[in-house]
């Protein structure tokens, strides 16, 4: 007799049905369901599932099989049927998803590099092992079996998707829909050391063509969060964690050409014709809810580059987000506070070593980074009292759990460089005030040594706080922030010090959802900005109309107007405040009209100030242009194709000339050969167009061409080809020469730049390889 496939055993928490009924999961705010999950003897695999339902060789499994839409309908039953079938042994947790479709020529699925699945249908399972309702781990799978894993933190919009470890999958396409298989060991995963395991679970389905998420149990966005309506899966008696011990060495040969320009009157190229690197990532799990990571001589180079954005003529340092596993993995568990961000590990630009202590014990969180940064050292010449130095960072974070998705906590960072320091210490709070509402409290203090103060440190502090609400229809954000002048933070990224600002954001959605328009609303913001002698520095106010519509579409117009005062101490040779206010407007636009063509158009004209004016001159009153353009395209299932283009065009607005033009060209390639095997191809040119009469820029014209092999067998084994060359505008000699001399015109700055033809001034070719061990 074919084994018995259990319907779905549920029981709310207090008077629980017959096991062979389901309570229903659609009602918002009810108990949460909770289902027992069988042990078995031997693993599922898809062939015993083929027919769309389990065949008579099938283990006994659990099966879950009511859906409910949180998008486009929240609470409306899905429109295609799910089931997923439920077991585990002692190594692993399996999920056998069938998917039934009735438009199965309609299911989106490329064979598309790791994590680049969320375009396409794809089912997924979200796993919080401490049912703390703030960590949870995630696994999703496309239809052909590519993964994406992630972790996801409460309050946050999406998952962290640089968050990588070795599980199983396998997928299939049928003529009714498609199948999948998830294996996810436990030994890739961290829970509480007790003999019964109880752990939160959300199962998720995307219907790509009709813009469709569905959950089990119901997920709804009249409620704030999704970890807080999570399931129940109990009984988990047999799970072993085993020897949660892993290294990962890796060698590397690389040869390259580079750029010195450490001695400015001297530029010249650098030449390597090989250099080899070994280096060393290795994990250690204790007690089997704490993970201490230690890299040796970090390696990072087929890390792809960051995507474009404009940054001339910007006021402040523009943020570029990290990219490097090593510092993003778990980085959810640094975060504190509603604003500044005190950890910004791209501060650490050359790491040598790196240690990170990251986990949960009962109520309390933990993590811990130390590191250091051979960057200082390399940047000036030998001989120089900095040559060779390191900076060394240090990190701390400790978060206590209150009540039902609430926290308090306290974070440390400090920098070390040459004798002088950078230390920050404060507390935060994060409080749930209900289903729609959330606050974020935190008050900091830093101190800082400066050369200029004879090593004294200078004393600043920062006080923020922001209020959330969220709902179907509304979002609401409130924020304030009071930092002072002296404020500093050199591990973090800091906008601006020397404000109090006040800032509110709210849209109302109407929701009629038809066949083409799925919402619209308006969207009111409004900020206003003082420092701290009083004076109002700055304030913006905007109102945006939104639609969203079918087909992953949305537009949405953007009007409003904006004041920002530049003071003496803002900028070199101001004798007095001036203000630079005026209007702006625009629209935004974005479409996935077919599975294989995604677009997005954003143009914003504003007034707003130059600021890259020829020396000796005041910033001026200028017009500003931006334009950005992305789009998709997926020819065939293996290969895709992102490209994009961003125009920044500043207009002097007195005389009406052309302070510069910014264009920025990329456009990326990515052939899938199988689930292993990937070519990645991509170009970039920048080209930035000067006008010397009215601006300090000097034209620049730069091309970058990047070419990666990737034979990925899973994470932590892999073999990387790449290839990476540069060119610019540069003077072949990079200087000015004075007739008669050979080396450069002493008042050379730098390299010099030419019309003429391009030059490379960087290349690089490497070999990396690495693998996984897990004794």
């Amino acid at each position: 007799m074919r084994s018995a496939i259990w319907l779905l055993s549920v029981s709310a928490a207090v008077g629980s049905p017959s096991a062979a009924q389901a309570p229903s999961p659609a009602t918002v705010g009810a108990s949460p369901p909770v289902v027992d999950l069988p042990y078995i003897s031997h693993p599922p695999s898809l062939g015993q599932f083929r027919g769309m339902a389990p065949d008579e060789t099938a283990p006994d499994l659990v099966e879950i099989g009511t859906f409910i839409q949180q998008v486009p309908s929240d609470g409306a039953p899905a429109t295609q049927q799910t089931r997923v079938f439920l077991g585990y042994d002692s190594r692993n947790l399996y999920l056998v998803w069938v998917c039934s479709d009735s438009e199965p020529g309609g299911i989106r699925a490329h064979m598309s590099r790791r994590e680049r699945i969320y375009e396409d249908d794809y089912v997924e399972v979200t796993l919080d092992p401490f049912r703390d309702q703030r960590h949870a781990f995630v696994f999703a799978t496309n239809p052909l079996g590519i993964q994406a894993d992630g972790l996801w933190t409460e309050g946050n919009t999406e998952a962290d998707n640089t968050w990588d470890t070795l599980w199983h999958s396998r997928g299939e396409i049928t003529s009714s829909g498609f199948l999948v298989l998830q294996a996810v060991p436990f030994r890739s995963l961290r829970f509480p050391q007790v003999p019964v395991q109880n752990w939160g679970i959300i199962l998720r389905r995307h219907i790509a063509r009709a813009d469709e998420q569905v959950y089990w149990p119901r997920v709804s966005s009249r409620i704030a969060g999704r970890l807080n309506q999570e399931a129940v899966l109990r009984g988990l008696k047999e799970a072993r964690p085993g020897r949660n011990v892993q290294f990962i060495p890796y060698t590397s040969v690389r040869a390259y050409r580079s750029l010195d320009t450490r001695d400015r009157a001297h530029p010249r190229f650098l030449t390597r014709t090989a250099e080899a690197q070994t280096g060393l990532d290795s994990k250690f799990v204790f007690q089997n809810s704490l993970v201490l990571d230690v890299a040796l001589n970090p390696d990072f180079s087929q890390v792809e580059s960051d995507e474009p954005q404009n940054t001339v003529n910007q006021r402040f340092e523009v943020f570029f987000p990290e990219k490097r596993p090593f510092f993003m993995e778990n980085s959810n568990y640094f975060t504190s506070g509603p604003l500044t961000q005190l950890v910004f590990t791209r501060r650490i630009a050359d790491p040598l070593f790196g240690a990170k202590l990251t986990g949960k014990r009962g109520p309390w969180t933990l993590a811990m980074l130390a590191a250091d940064d051979a960057s200082p050292g390399e940047t000036v010449m030998q001989g120089d009292p900095l040559w060779g130095r390191r900076a060394y960072f240090t990190v701390a974070r400790v978060a206590r759990d209150i009540g039902a998705q609430s926290s308090v906590g306290a974070i440390y960072t400090d920098r070390e460089f040459a004798g002088l320091f950078n230390r920050v210490i404060g507390i935060d709070a994060n409080l749930r005030l209900g289903r729609n509402w959330t606050s974020n409290l935190r008050s900091v203090m830093s101190a800082t040594s400066e050369e200029s103060r004879a090593g004294r440190a200078s004393w600043g502090a920062a006080h923020e706080a922001a209020l959330l609400g969220n709902g179907r229809r509304f979002s609401y954000i409130a924020q304030y922030q009071d930092i002072s002048p002296e404020f500093r933070t050199q591990a973090g990224f800091l906008t601006r010090n020397d404000i109090r600002r006040i800032y509110q954001y709210f849209h109302f959605y109407f929701r009629p959802e038809g066949k083409r328009l799925v919402h619209w609303g308006p969207e009111v913001s409004a900020e206003r900005v003082y420092d701290h002698t009083g004076l109002a520095i700055g304030y913006k106010l905007a109102a945006n109309l939104v639609f969203g519509l079918k087909r992953s579409s949305y537009f949405a117009s953007i009007t409003g107007i904006q004041s920002d005062t530049l003071r003496p101490q803002d900028f070199p040779g101001l004798t007095g405040n001036r203000a630079f206010s005026g209007g702006f407007a625009g629209f935004v636009f974005g479409s996935a009209p077919a599975d294989w063509l995604s677009l997005r158009t954003l143009v914003v004209r504003s007034d707003t100030m130059n600021l890259v004016v020829p020396f000796g001159q005041a910033p001026n009153k200028a017009v500003d242009t931006l334009v950005t353009q992305a789009v998709t395209i997926r020819p065939s299932e293996r290969l895709q194709i992102d490209g994009s283009y961003l125009l920044d065009r500043v207009i002097h607005d007195r005389i009406k000339r052309a302070v510069f033009n910014n264009h920025i060209f990329r456009a990326k390639a990515n052939a899938q050969v199988n689930r292993e095997l990937s070519f990645r191809v991509i170009a970039q040119y920048n080209g930035l167009l000067a006008n010397e009469g009215y601006s300090v820029l000097e034209t620049t014209k730069n091309l970058n061409l990047d070419f990666l092999v990737t034979y990925l067998l899973h994470p932590g084994t892999a073999i990387y080809f790449g290839y990476n060359s540069n060119l610019q505008n540069l003077a072949p000699g990079l200087c000015n020469r004075s007739p008669g001399m050979t080396g450069c015109d002493p008042a050379t700055d730098g390299p010099v730049r030419m019309s003429g033809p391009f030059i490379n001034d960087g290349r690089i070719f490497f070999v990396k390889l690495s693998y996984l061990f897990r004794p």
